[in-house]
């Protein structure tokens, strides 16, 4: 695929590594299927409203444990107060995996170690951003792992430092995997811009971009 970027595997940051074309399109099109059964419910895909009443642009489905800003529960009060599905083991299987591809000989202890139980799937249009942020409602500091499906996109990967420069910008495509943990798990990360028609329908996503994220809460 020609993109704005390159699209060799490469580390972005220390602990921040990008792996293009890691999920195969026969996993993108079973993560799609399982993506849209989560986004039925029993807690249903939604905008996720702010604190100071601004509404997310991207819609967002939970697994495992629900997050609304800034905190995890188990039953999503501020949407229907239904309990969040179950993260399954085949999901946590896939983080692993993720974990252990990503950092090469250093991986299988920290694969081993990893122990997601909660997914925050994220679907974008093409109209859809996500302001530079960082990933710090865990009480775990081990590493997120980002599946990217579908469009293409505009990935924003700063320092822990703030939300301005310096920054690295990345094309993640459909089935690129982004891991970041140890100095970079708290970056500020975010995604400016969606590249409308880049996807693959092949992957069952006629349009739009689907991420993925794993984490690990802490929260036992």
């Amino acid at each position: 695929m020609n993109g704005l970027f390159p699209r060799e595997r490469a580390q972005v940051a220390p602990g921040a590594v990008h792996v293009p074309g890691w999920l195969s399109v026969d996993e993108q099109r079973e993560l799609v299927v399982a993506c849209r059964e989560w986004a039925r419910g029993p807690v249903p895909i939604r905008h996720t409203r702010l604190p100071n009443g601004g509404v997310m642009s991207v819609r967002t489905v939970c697994v495992g444990w629900h997050w609304q800003p800034y905190r995890y529960t188990r039953t999503a009060d501020d949407v229907n107060g239904a309990p969040v599905a179950e993260f399954p083991e085949w999901l946590a299987e896939l983080g692993r995996r993720a974990v252990a591809d990503a950092y090469g000989g250093a991986g299988p202890w920290r694969a081993a170690e990893y122990a997601p139980d909660t997914a925050l799937v994220n679907f974008y249009d093409g109209d859809a951003k996500m302001g530079m942020h960082q990933d710090k409602d865990e009480r775990s500091e081990a590493p997120v792992v980002s599946l990217s499906i579908g469009d293409s996109c505009v990935f924003r990967f700063g320092s822990t430092e703030g939300r301005g420069r310096p920054y690295t910008d990345v094309e993640l495509a459909s089935g690129d995997l982004f891991v970041f943990g140890g100095p970079s798990r708290f970056a500020y990360h975010g995604v400016p811009k969606v590249l409308p028609g880049t996807g693959d329908p092949a992957t069952g996503m006629p349009g739009g971009r689907l991420n993925i994220t794993l984490r690990e809460t802490g929260l036992g």
